[in-house]
């Protein structure tokens, strides 16, 4: 679960991480009266849960309160990447001298919490790493005994030689990692992590992302959870009971199982196939999580076919072809459907299928290549 920059550095301010001064605006009046009690030249940057704000335009300078107001009218209302902004941040400029990237992340191959840290901040940390890998530092932090002293203090002062500094730094990597342990995020990043003019610290942007399965631990962080932020077809798909990922290819993919689900996208890729989702119906599929899987999918303009990869052990075939025929009769789909369904009731399944004239196979090779197939057609 995203959530945004302003709730970030709600959460970095409790950990004791600095933060500039700085309030939410949803109007352009509001925007002035925070930027006249900060009394300081502010930033005023566009709340979406999408990066590239700064390049869309969403974070802009504003010198003196009745240019905030000017400024905020520009911003709000703005569409990025599809989403629409309805607040700003409105936070303190500072002057700044360097600028550096600190992040936790969860890396799968090692299973452990890894810190990154590079002094090449402000930009996205994925260019450094495909441009400039020797720039990144990364510690792998023990999840049973955290981050020790001296593994922030040996990151702080690799970026920062000076003691002064790479003090102050240490405290902020050990809060940032108390912060994403505690919270239970896959990521907690700060980018930039400026120093001043006067030698000041501060985290000029936060970004946090909550690990969905820990949140029913932390029913106060599901309360910042932004739903006009989110898309609108994986909500729909989450409260049906789905786990669906919408992505940019033709061939719908509904299957049971998300190592199966992996593995036909996988198989898509292989026979020059580009998934258009993600969508795993689970064990005990009803039909009526079949409907909406299908009416999901056939939202998208872009879906030419759709497969289904269905193995049935919890899952009875019959269920799932009972729900494509419910889902055809109701949806009348213009694009051809594939089904693979094996296990529990498979040849009940396929003479229900049969019966309506819809497409079978017998093995997940097959299934795949007459999806692609179809969708050339």
């Amino acid at each position: 679960m995203k959530i945004h920059e302003y709730q970030a550095k709600e959460i970095f301010k409790k950990y004791g991480i600095p933060v500039p001064p700085g309030e939410v605006a949803f109007t352009p009046q509001e925007a002035k009266e925070i930027a006249s009690r900060i009394g300081r030249p502010v930033m005023l940057k566009a709340q979406v849960h999408v990066g590239g704000r700064g390049k869309a335009g969403g974070i802009k300078p504003a010198s003196s309160p009745d240019e905030a107001l000017t400024v905020a009218s520009q911003i709000l209302g703005m569409n990025i990447k599809g989403l629409t902004v309805k607040k700003v941040l409105v936070t303190e400029q500072k002057e700044i001298i360097s600028e550096a990237y600190f992040g936790v992340i969860v890396d799968r191959a090692s299973k452990k919490p890894v810190l990154m840290a590079s002094a090449a901040g402000g930009i996205d940390i994925e260019e450094v790493a495909a441009k400039t890998p020797e720039k990144i530092v990364k510690i792998q932090i023990d999840p049973l005994l955290g981050i020790l002293p001296f593994q922030a203090r040996e990151v702080a002062y690799q970026i920062y030689p000076e003691s002064k500094i790479a003090s102050q730094v240490s405290n902020i990597v050990r809060q940032l990692y108390r912060a994403f342990f505690e919270c239970g995020a896959s990521l907690a990043e700060i980018n930039p992590l400026v120093v001043t003019d006067t030698n000041e610290v501060w985290a000029l942007d936060a970004k946090i992302v909550l690990d969905d399965n820990d949140l029913e631990k932390h029913p106060d962080l599901q309360k910042l959870r932004d739903i006009d932020e989110e898309e609108k077809d994986e909500l729909e798909a989450k409260n049906a009971g789905l786990s669906y990922v919408k992505m940019e290819g033709n061939i719908g993919c509904v299957v049971n199982g998300a190592g199966l689900a992996m593995a036909t996208m996988d198989l898509v890729k292989h026979f020059g196939g580009e998934p258009a989702n993600f969508l795993d119906v689970g064990g005990s599929s009803s039909p009526e999580k079949v409907i909406a899987a299908l009416r999901i999918i056939l939202r998208s303009s872009n879906v030419k076919a759709v497969l289904f990869n269905i193995f049935g052990g919890i899952t009875r075939c019959d269920d799932i072809a009972n729900g494509i025929v419910m889902a055809v009769r109701e949806l009348k789909p213009s694009v051809p459907i594939v089904a693979r369904l094996v296990g529990t009731n498979e040849e009940k399944a396929r003479k229900i299928l049969e019966e309506v004239n819809l497409m079978t196979a017998n093995s997940m090779e097959e299934v795949v290549k007459k999806a692609i197939e179809k969708s050339r057609n």
